[in-house]
């Protein structure tokens, strides 16, 4: 072989090696898409993207926000994402119509919704709720309020009796301008903008959905359950998991840092710095106690109170284990 010969030789050898070195450190795409807009309510994930949780188990990932026409569930369905954040009451009712949606990881360990009530409304306690006007939230945020009633025994469709439900936007606009006696809030955002358009927490009572018993699980991970069976998905959510839930530690630990990051990512301009720190005080008392794995006495909970809607139960059967999955958050967290 001439030098020549060799040269190009060598070349093309170091040009393979170069080549296979690129597709060995090609990260694996990702695609989360989130229950709602960009706030703090979503910060382990921003926190995992922009300190390199995400990079170092290989994943590029991106985070699509939210909105008020946008359905985690629908998303999904269209192969829009490939694992979406979900109130655990809307995963299961679209599971039991027909998509598969299992729960791979658990961070929020509590649920932050309540009902927030104007006491000069004459509201003292859930008896007092007979005759009122009510705000819910809808696109499958109702289910616990409808299970809550039924549990009560309060009809929602209005009488001296039961309740009449204002479908709620989403915002407190009725309980500030009179339309309603109560409004869904989260403890985190909504029962914030009623304080800061001037009533004060003497002017209120509220009810938590953890306090009455009839709390569902909020803002898990869920996948399509046909990916599982591809070991390749399977190794890529077992990394995603894994930096996602280092990502809310950080955010727990490192509150005001993680509102910032939260902030650098709003690409809408709406959040503000003082919004977002509260914002994630009060996310941080919900994911902690989660290390990421769904609490099968959580799941069980949920399942309960879903299922005693009365006459138009949430869901109709209790979905069981194949509704949710160890297999990716012992593989993450162990």
């Amino acid at each position: 072989m001439n030098s020549f010969t060799k040269a190009i030789g060598f070349a093309a050898v170091g040009a393979w090696t170069t080549l296979g070195t690129t597709a060995a450190q090609a990260a694996d795409d990702v695609t989360l898409q989130l229950k709602w807009v960009t706030q703090a309510q979503f910060a382990g994930y921003y926190v995992a993207q922009d300190q390199g949780f995400y990079e170092e188990e290989d994943l590029n990932v991106t985070i699509k926000p939210g909105g008020p026409d946008i359905a985690p569930a629908q998303v999904i369905a269209g192969g829009g994402a490939d694992v979406v954040l979900d109130w655990m009451p809307s995963a299961l009712a679209s599971r039991e119509k027909g998509l598969a949606l299992v729960n791979i990881a658990q961070p929020f360990k509590s649920s932050g919704m309540m009902l927030t009530c104007r006491k000069d409304a004459g509201i003292k306690s859930p008896d007092d709720f007979k005759g009122k006007t009510l705000g819910v939230w809808f696109f499958g945020n109702e289910y616990p309020f409808l299970s809550w009633m039924s549990q009560l025994g309060i009809p929602t469709d209005g009488g001296e009796d039961g309740v009449t439900v204002l479908k709620q936007g989403f915002n407190v606009d009725p309980i500030l301008q009179g339309q309603a006696a109560c409004v869904s809030t989260m403890t985190y955002n909504e029962y914030w903008q009623i304080i800061d358009a001037g009533l004060t927490s003497e002017d209120l009572v509220v009810f938590k959905y953890e306090d009455q018993g009839v709390a569902t699980l909020e803002d898990g991970m869920y996948v399509l359950e046909e990916n599982l069976s591809d070991p390749a998905f399977e190794d890529k959510m077992v990394r995603f998991v894994r930096a996602s839930m280092k990502g809310w530690k950080w955010a727990e630990e490192n509150p005001d840092e993680a509102a910032m990051i939260v902030l650098d990512n709003d690409a809408s301009g709406a959040q503000t710095e003082e919004h977002q720190k509260r914002m994630m005080g009060e996310i941080a008392k919900l994911t902690a106690g989660s290390n990421g794995a769904l609490d099968p006495a959580d799941f069980e909970r949920t399942v309960e109170s879903l299922l005693s809607g009365g006459s138009d139960p949430v869901i109709t059967a209790n979905p069981g284990e194949a509704a949710w999955t160890h297999a990716i958050t012992d593989k993450a967290l162990n």
